[in-house]
């Protein structure tokens, strides 16, 4: 088989693994990727608040943390969907509040880097997660054990390097396999949420707050990385 067969053959087997989703998850699944759309929508409002106010700092970082919380621990029963909105996206706000410094120190600097970021970080998150709506059920469960693993890893490191020096070196490492831990938690949290869905939990509120975290961690990283980048051969 050559490779255009190949090629074929796995986008059909691909389709009819999309097929397989019954249509009430198609439907959650929609319904997860229009609502962290509107929390990109609201962060980038939160952005443009602090570049105003200068709002964004250590109070909108808790602010996140606390919202996050307050969404996760209030029911999820159709009474409580309004109040649970509302949680979500003040914590899209602050999120975006908190991102106003690098983001505006980005924007002085050379605002196309924003774009071509933003740009970037939607092509691979569509890629990754349209990859794990494509693939096998649970097919890629196995891999919230090893991306645990490599959190908590980066994580001694991290500790560790304060102590021993290379401060430098797991900047670095933090920041590209910092990308490569979110771009799996894309995969396997797209996949958990349909897995969630098809067991009955159709929590898209929630689904969907993963999703937006997966979604900045990759910007973050990525606008880290043109910036880094930029300067290199600005200074060469």
């Amino acid at each position: 088989m050559d490779f255009f067969e190949r090629s074929s053959s796995w986008n059909y087997g691909a389709m009819k693994n999309f097929h397989r989703i019954s249509e009430p998850v198609k439907r959650h699944v929609r319904q997860v990727y229009w609502t962290v759309a509107m929390a990109l929508i609201v962060s980038a409002v939160g952005v443009y608040a602090h570049m105003l106010l200068n709002i964004g700092g250590l109070l909108t970082t808790f602010g996140f943390l606390g919202c996050s919380f307050a969404l996760m621990n209030t029911s999820s029963s159709y009474a409580a969907q309004g109040k649970r909105w509302t949680w979500l996206m003040a914590a899209a706000f602050c999120e975006g509040a908190s991102l106003g410094n690098f983001v505006g120190a980005v924007i002085e600097f050379d605002p196309s880097i924003l774009v071509t970021a933003f740009v970037a970080t939607v092509a691979v998150f569509a890629s990754f997660s349209g990859a794990a709506l494509l693939a096998k059920r649970r097919e890629f469960m196995f891999l919230g054990g090893i991306l645990a693993s490599a959190a908590s890893s980066m994580l001694t490191l991290h500790f560790l390097s304060s102590f021993f020096g290379g401060a430098a070196l797991m900047f670095e490492v933090e920041l590209y396999g910092g990308l490569l831990l979110v771009v799996g938690y894309v995969i396997f949290d797209t996949q958990l949420i349909i897995e969630r869905a098809e067991r009955g939990d159709m929590d898209h509120i929630k689904h969907a707050l993963d999703l937006f975290v997966d979604f900045v961690g990759i910007f973050v990283r990525v606008l880290y990385i043109l910036v880094s980048v930029h300067t290199r051969f600005h200074w060469t």
